[in-house]
């Protein structure tokens, strides 16, 4: 991780659907960071990524990526931003095969009407290989598993060869120890790529032990800072508006809120 700022909120107010998401958030986020972005439904998680990638202006304040604001983006500028929104249900019988749903991401760079090169196809056996998929380039991507479909998702982000990696939920509606391996091979290309990296999730205890900071989010930043810092009972239980204990063990910090266990 290094000293210069990648991403910048400064004052920045954002409605979305009529409605104020985010209100006067002033971050930072620097390159080669991993950090997890956290808060209740409805706090505004997704609306700050989609902010980043300019899909929503700010009504008040400014979100600059790259020292430039986010609306003003240019292909090259969008180019290095890799996004992987939240999964949804992948038709089994959709004719799209893994290595055609991981060249959809060199587009911006081929162009639609272009067929892909040689060098296109080289780094999507790269991007395939570096997720662990490299032996299904053919399958149907509706017959994989939720995680082998979550990796060529990673995958098809990969290979634009971005700086930035966005991630919406990126474990939701899979099985525990496929998150975990899903969170893993994130962790790995973050420092591998030396990728910066911002993660929405739900899962608390999941993402603690890899990512450098954490934002707690509710409409308004009401924590930033390394997990050991921001995950307290205080904090925790004033956004949740439930009960929470937190507990530490074997140098970790592992958080339940209501009846509702992050493990």
């Amino acid at each position: 991780m290094s000293n210069n700022v990648i991403i910048r909120f400064s004052h920045a107010t954002i409605a979305y659907q009529r409605r104020t998401a985010l209100t006067d958030i002033n971050l930072e986020i620097f390159q080669g960071e991993f950090v997890g972005i956290i808060g209740p439904n409805g706090s505004g998680k997704t609306t700050m990524l989609k902010s980043i990638l300019g899909l929503i202006r700010p009504t008040h304040g400014s979100v600059q990526i790259f020292d430039c604001a986010c609306h003003k983006l240019r292909c090259r500028h969008k180019a290095k931003i890799g996004y992987i929104p939240q999964k949804g249900q992948i038709d089994p019988n959709f004719p799209v095969t893994v290595m055609e749903t991981v060249m959809m991401g060199r587009y911006s760079s081929i162009g639609l009407l272009r067929r892909p090169s040689n060098d296109d196809r080289e780094l999507v056996k790269h991007a395939l290989r570096e997720v662990e998929m490299d032996g299904y380039a053919d399958a149907p991507l509706g017959h994989l598993s939720g995680g082998q479909q979550q990796r060529v998702l990673i995958a098809r982000a990969l290979v634009q060869q971005p700086e930035v990696l966005l991630m919406d939920e990126p474990t939701t509606g899979i099985d525990t120890p496929t998150q975990y391996s899903i969170i893993r091979l994130i962790s790995n290309l973050q420092k591998n790529l030396k990728l910066t990296v911002l993660l929405v999730t739900h899962d608390i205890n999941m993402i603690s032990p890899y990512v450098d900071r954490m934002a707690l989010i509710n409409t308004q930043l009401h924590a930033i800072g390394a997990p050991a810092d921001v995950l307290n009972e205080k904090t925790l239980t004033a956004i949740y508006g439930k009960q929470v204990v937190v507990t530490t063990k074997g140098g970790g910090t592992y958080v339940i809120v209501g009846d509702y266990h992050y493990v």
